[in-house]
């Protein structure tokens, strides 16, 4: 599997949902919290089209948003199985 970022904050909800997510199904990930890291903030910023959206993901140089979090549209994204 590719390596996986996920750009987020502390206070989102959607990043919560989608951490565990991941957690649940054993998917190692790198975190980077947008409010502490000015250049990840910038990415997700590029990514988005000018939007600060969380949870951002990097998978291998494809970024996506997942917000609202849809563990389906996560699954499927990441090709990972939609129940653990």
């Amino acid at each position: 599997m590719e390596p996986i970022t996920i750009y987020s904050t502390t206070w989102c909800p959607d990043c919560r949902r989608a951490k565990s997510f991941l957690k649940e199904r054993g998917v190692q990930f790198q975190e980077v919290n947008i409010e502490q890291d000015p250049a990840g903030e910038e990415i997700v910023i590029k990514a988005n089209d000018g939007k600060r959206v969380v949870p951002t993901f990097d998978v291998g140089g494809h970024f996506f948003s997942c917000s609202p979090f849809d563990a389906e549209q996560l699954a499927e994204e990441l090709k990972i199985p939609l129940n653990p």
